[in-house]
């Protein structure tokens, strides 16, 4: 059963309704059943199992006719003057014995599909006895279980048709009206779930959870012949947390409206429950034939990241007030991305009027919602799916300084130094991020970035650091950007956060903010080497520890850095693979002694220490100190920490990105709201820059119609052939040409393509398809 029958649709159309009204004046329909039975005969109206859909039928037809386009026989009563009535046991269920404290001590645990008369009755008498809502009578295909064990009945569970419409389950899955009326029969209702009050057994429910989704499907399917491929729960929060559905990876969606299946006066009487979805199988979107990004589902990391699709995915529905000025933006998105460090002139190829509707859209009142938080919105909801479709992540934090010291009527810049020998005070903005990476390294997106401004502290603020609460300083940044993971990983049950930090995120009250809410683990580079003992300090205490085990790990290059006011030089670091002796131990923070964190308890972390073995000539050893919340149990724990610490510089090589590829220093703009819109779409743009390298380096065999469109593709498969290089139908073999294109030359000693070589490529591949476009114009117009 592909789709399902559309009784209503059918019956309402013209020639069904003069058919029902012919068989109605005929005067051979005596009753309401026999007109339809006649009916479902008529427009074979039967399910999967061949069996008519009578009762379908008769709701359709009760509908036109209270609608008014035909008048039905009176309904049958009985005869007996008895209303309907569930059977019942003559007594309660009797209750378990011996119910052990854990699920797993239960023997004998079993699901038991109702099926006999005396099982119907037991299914009947536990649900008006025992659950808070009592029982119901079910609507469309039905399955019931009871939970049986050797000590009894613990429980039973009832499913049957899902909900006609739920607004968060729409929006969820991604389908239209259409879609939703010819596949809701794939989605089931769990409309009970009980486990009996006097049973107290931990886990049991979300084991049994666990179970029922297992078996469901094949006996769904031997009942009606069809799978079903969702499943669908309501959780009164009056009586339950929902902590067992979420314990079994069912996905919270949102919270009801309050209105039933019945509510055709659209009362909204019932009071408002959490929804809980769970998918019985991956691939339902693609049986539906929706859009690989339909919906609010998990994404893997490159879906729908493509030339033509991508800005419409990352910026299309922005919330900026406007429709017109979120279609502007993904077209500006679009066309910077083809050339991206290029003034607007050169982005928008001379176009007065495109140049004009720029920077209408840029220069918009400060107050409206052309925020920067509002361009990133669509963006940060595509990371969070992409996020959703990983067993871990790595949310990166760092802290950016933009120098726009060149803006001298730019309003609302900030001081970001204390001034230099010539008076002049550089101003600029801090761009604080959370940059978001896979294990392996591969970009997901950017989960929140805004530009921050640390309030000076006054000269008549005699209060010492230590009596400042830390919302009054700049530090206060990250745990903002922590408590946003926290509320982020709510809604990904199923995936582990890792919040990983430089040197400016190690300070007491970020440990604090971590153990009271440990759904996201920190991962910070030690910047204090803090006192243990009298005489015992933490760095020298682990750096004595024997060497627990050596690891090879990848250190990517790093360009020198000039000394800048106050920022010290750094020297530059060429890629290498090196080596490195590990060493972990336990440990715990103490609060300050003095100040407003003096009475905090104590923290407890793991350290785990990393020292290159024989650094290259003229090159400092790496050493780290990592700080963490995560139990490090054995090396392999220790080496895990280790190398998600390593993708740290992926943020690092964004920002490079973001200033050397997206020129984003050298923006324009009179006020500093301005500056931030148009650099929020840099942001994306790099982050896309940096996908296209990272993919090429770790998942070159994808094909490569992920990242390129139709005409590059084309484009690439003609210079292909031109010089002699492998078809581009990979990523890896695409992404190759593009770098040559930059000038990458390939030798043997050669690292793998970088940022500025594929950025400064992808620029000529695009001048190369507009030449290909209009030749394919020329050519058509001339034939």
């Amino acid at each position: 059963m592909e789709k399902q029958n559309l009784i209503k649709q059918t019956l309402s159309q013209p020639a069904s309704i003069e058919y029902v009204k012919e068989l109605l004046e005929s005067k051979q329909i005596p009753n309401r059943a026999k007109l339809s039975e006649k009916v479902c005969e008529c427009f074979d109206f039967v399910d999967s199992r061949g069996y008519q859909q009578k009762s379908s039928c008769l709701i359709a037809l009760g509908e036109l006719a209270a609608a008014g386009h035909f008048i039905l026989p009176e309904p049958t009563k009985r005869n007996d003057g008895k209303k309907f009535s569930l059977h019942r046991l003559p007594e309660p269920v009797p209750e378990p014995l011996a119910v052990p404290a854990k699920a797993g001590d239960v023997e004998g645990l079993k699901l038991v599909i109702v099926e006999t008369d005396e099982q119907k009755r037991t299914w009947n008498e536990l649900m008006i006895c025992e659950h808070p809502r009592g029982s119901t009578l079910f609507v469309g295909r039905q399955l019931k279980y009871l939970v049986s064990s050797d000590h009894g009945l613990l429980g039973a569970i009832g499913f049957a048709a899902s909900a006609l419409h739920l607004a968060e389950r729409e929006k969820w899955i991604g389908w239209d009206h259409a879609q939703r009326k010819d596949h809701l029969h794939r989605v089931i209702g769990m409309s009970r779930f009980l486990i009996r009050k006097n049973v107290n057994c931990q886990n049991l429910a979300s084991m049994v959870l666990g179970m029922v989704m297992k078996v469901l499907p094949d006996d769904f399917e031997n009942k009606y012949n069809f799978r079903p491929w969702l499943v669908e729960s309501f959780v009164d929060t009056d009586y339950f947390d929902g902590a067992c559905y979420k314990a079994s990876n069912w996905r919270l969606l949102g919270t009801t409206c309050g209105r039933g299946r019945q509510d055709r006066k659209m009362e909204a009487s019932l009071s408002h429950k959490d929804i809980y979805i769970y998918s019985l199988i991956d691939d339902f979107r693609q049986r539906m034939g929706l859009n690989i990004i339909a919906g609010m589902g998990a994404l893997g990391p490159a879906d729908g990241v493509d030339s033509d699709n991508w800005a419409e995915n990352e910026f299309g529905g922005a919330p900026l007030g406007d429709k017109r000025l979120s279609e502007r933006l993904v077209s500006i998105a679009t066309a910077k991305s083809n050339t991206p460090g290029a003034s607007i002139g050169e982005v928008l190829k001379g176009s007065k009027a495109a140049i004009k509707g720029y920077y209408r859209m840029i220069e918009r009142p400060d107050e409206s919602a052309f925020t920067m938080e509002n361009v990133l919105l669509p963006h940060r909801e595509m990371t969070i799916r992409r996020m959703q479709g990983q067993r871990t992540v790595l949310c990166i934090q760092d802290t950016s300084v933009l120098n726009y010291t060149h803006l001298e009527d730019c309003e609302g810049l900030d001081e970001i130094t204390g001034g230099n020998q010539t008076g002049v005070v550089p101003k600029g903005l801090f761009l604080h991020s959370t940059f978001v990476a896979d294990m392996r390294g591969l970009p997901l997106g950017i989960l929140k970035s805004r530009t921050i401004s640390p309030v000076k502290k006054s000269k008549d603020d005699k209060r010492l650091p230590r009596d400042i609460p830390i919302e009054e300083k700049k530090t206060f940044t990250w745990i903002e950007h922590h408590r946003d993971m926290v509320e982020v990983a709510a809604a990904m049950p199923n995936t582990r956060l890792i919040n990983i930090c430089d040197r400016e995120g190690d300070f007491f009250e970020l440990f604090d903010e971590q153990r009271r809410n440990s759904r996201v683990e920190l991962l910070i580079r030690a910047s204090h080497d803090r006192r243990l003992a009298p005489g015992r300090k933490l760095f020298s205490e682990i750096r004595a520890l024997p060497v627990q085990n050596v690891i090879s790990i990848h250190v990517p290059r790093k360009s020198a850095r000039p000394k800048k006011s106050r920022q010290k030089a750094s020297p530059a670091r060429k890629e290498r693979n090196t080596k490195l002796e590990i060493r972990y131990m336990s440990f715990q923070i103490k609060s300050p002694e003095h100040g407003l964190l003096a009475d905090k308890e104590p923290v407890y972390l793991w350290i785990v220490h990393a020292l290159e073995k024989n650094p290259p000539e003229g090159n400092k050893a790496i050493e780290w100190f990592l700080l963490t919340t995560i139990k490090i149990n054995n090396t392999s724990d220790a080496e895990e920490c280790l190398r998600w610490y390593s993708k740290r510089w992926q943020i690092e090589e964004w920002h490079r990105v973001l200033k050397s590829g997206c020129r984003i220093e050298k923006l324009a703009n009179k006020t500093a709201d301005r500056l931030r819109r148009a650099i929020a779409i840099n942001l994306v743009i790099a982050w896309r820059i940096m996908l296209m390298k990272q993919m090429y380096r770790i998942t070159p065999e994808l094909p490569a119609r992920v990242l390129f469109s139709d005409t590059e593709i084309l484009t690439l498969k003609a210079f292909a052939k031109e010089e002699g290089y492998p078809v581009p139908d990979t990523v890896g073999t695409a992404v190759f040409i593009v770098a040559k294109f930059g000038g990458y030359l390939a030798r043997k000693s050669d690292p793998p393509p970088g940022d500025q070589i594929l950025w400064r490529g992808y620029f000529t591949l695009q001048l190369m398809c507009m030449g290909f476009e209009l030749s394919m114009r020329l050519f058509h117009g001339n034939s």
